[in-house]
């Protein structure tokens, strides 16, 4: 049996109703290759795909060629705009270049200086991130990104040295056990940082909603119930996301440092750090993404009522964002 199924536009290859089968789309969303697709490789797959859609296909295109094509350009290009998004603001490039800075977050004995700097530069690429793959069926204001950044940083910096202050105020313990509990600490400083970074850079979503449109692609109206319902799952996302990224390299490394080789080569520890946490992030991210799909779906029924007056379908879609 073919790997590839009967291509279309409006499909995911993979099926959207199961959790596996958004797991395997999401792999191919966060696959870091796409970052060396040229523009003219680029230009190519959306050349094919608009031929397609038109009818105007000189050439037969296999449902292979059809599928590779979309995933570079889903890959590359947001779902609402169609504009190229920044590579390091891409969920490709989400592992590639989010993996040092967690590395950084999780070097132990640092001085307040470098918690400070680490939590800014994590949460600043988060927030990139955010902006580059909401939902923009709607205009948002340069104001509310500021307001999300700005609460995103300060609460992951205040989290992260207050945690910091309190354990070297706790000089009963071990030296041993602090340093354990020490690479820890980023852990609800992030987890915390990084909902509230979504939240409020979102936030206007649910003030003016988002797009809601039929099963033919048909744009119905603005919902904000839609939009709200879009930023919980995802927000559900980004809070379980850093959990395994900093929860599993902190024991990995406290086993290593025991070994004979890290023992004997202290300058060694850091790029296994990088190695463990890039190895965690890249299982989490589509893990933690396939959580619920791309495109949302929900009752007409349970939308604002002059939705429901404008459509018969029983369910309405939108895009939730990544």
């Amino acid at each position: 049996m073919s790997s590839y199924p009967p291509f279309g536009l409006d499909k995911s290859r993979f099926d959207q109703a199961t959790f596996s089968g958004r797991f395997r789309h999401f792999l191919d969303v966060v696959d870091p290759r796409s970052l060396f697709t040229s523009d003219k490789r680029l230009n190519e797959c959306k050349q094919l795909l608009d031929d397609y859609k038109n009818g105007s296909l000189t050439t037969p295109a296999s449902n292979e060629e059809l599928w590779k094509a979309k995933k570079v350009v889903q890959a590359i290009l947001h779902p609402d705009t169609g504009e190229k998004i920044l590579m390091p603001f891409r969920m490709s490039g989400f592992v590639p270049f989010g993996s040092p800075i967690l590395a950084g977050l999780l070097i132990p004995n640092q001085s307040l200086a470098r918690i400070v700097f680490w939590q800014w530069f994590n949460q600043s690429h988060n927030a990139g991130v955010n902006y580059a793959n909401r939902n923009a069926s709607r205009p948002t204001p340069t104001s509310k990104f500021i307001q999300g950044y700005i609460g995103a940083v300060t609460s992951a910096v205040g989290i992260a040295t207050g945690l910091n202050i309190l354990l070297n105020r706790a000089k009963s313990l071990p030296p041993a056990q602090r340093l354990l509990i020490q690479r820890f600490i980023p852990t609800p400083a992030v987890v915390t940082a990084s909902t509230c970074n979504l939240l409020l850079m979102r936030m206007h979503e649910t003030g003016v909603g988002i797009e809601v449109y039929d099963k033919d692609k048909q744009v119905v109206g603005i919902s904000k119930v839609a939009a709200k319902e879009a930023i919980f799952q995802t927000a559900l996302t980004r809070a379980f996301l850093p959990v395994p990224i900093l929860v599993l390299p902190p024991i990995a490394m406290t086993l290593l440092e025991r070994t004979k080789l890290l023992k004997t080569n202290p300058r060694l520890n850091l790029p296994f750090q990088v190695l463990t946490v890039t190895a965690a992030f890249a299982f989490a991210l589509p893990l933690a993404i396939s959580l619920f799909p791309q495109e949302g779906k929900i009752k007409r029924s349970s939308l604002e009522k002059d939705l429901q007056e404008k459509s018969a379908d029983e369910f309405l879609y939108y895009n939730k964002g990544l």
